[in-house]
């Protein structure tokens, strides 16, 4: 197993690896993501949804802790296309499989692109709401703000767009009638699909 933690994550939940390894351990499950906080006790990741803003964005996003999303979707052990590599476990086979991480995306979107390799190769990718952390996130790489990190940023958008861009609007985890301006699951206006329903 491999377990990819930041550095400026805090645990919650004492069980919270056991929880990850034993659903990694299931022959059809790639990366496991857990349920992580901002230190305000808002939700920092619930899973990443595809297309979110451009790329991918995190579901219930500064929700506050307990909030039970659509339907308690955000209380529910579910499938995700992809999930954070902030507080990630996987088989180490299935990790080498896949490529492991793309050097191409230094620091945003490498996980998604991981996920979504593992995805391609025949996983499933898992998120759970029982193992639970506080991530301090950016506390010690900082913001995304100045040029030049921006420019590699912007790049790392590119990159992605090219390599997933017709992946990336049709995430299975988000039905076609929910926006992609906000990660709350709401519906999208003016809709994203119009009848015979076909994108």
């Amino acid at each position: 197993m491999l377990a990819f933690l930041n550095n400026d994550l805090e645990v919650i939940s004492p069980d919270w690896l056991e929880e990850m390894v034993s659903h990694a351990m299931r022959p059809e499950i790639g990366a496991v993501g857990a349920m992580l906080y901002y230190p305000d006790n808002t939700i920092q990741h619930a899973g990443v949804l595809l297309g979110l803003r451009g790329v991918a964005g995190h579901a219930y996003d500064h929700k506050p802790r307990g909030y039970s999303g659509q339907m308690g979707r955000a209380l529910l052990t579910q499938n995700l296309s992809a999930v954070t590599a902030a507080c990630l476990v996987i088989q180490r086979k299935i990790f080498d499989l896949a490529g492991g991480f793309d050097e191409n995306l230094s620091i945003a979107f490498n996980d998604v692109d991981l996920c979504l390799r593992v995805r391609q190769a025949g996983f499933r990718n898992l998120w759970t709401p029982y193992a639970e952390l506080y991530h301090h996130e950016s506390a010690t790489r900082g913001q995304d703000d100045t040029i030049e990190k921006q420019q590699r940023f912007r790049q790392e958008i590119d990159y992605m767009l090219k390599r997933w861009g017709e992946v990336l609007p049709r995430d299975p985890a988000l039905n076609l009638n929910l926006t992609l301006e906000r990660a709350d699951f709401t519906l999208a206006f003016p809709p994203r699909v119009t009848k015979p329903w076909q994108f």
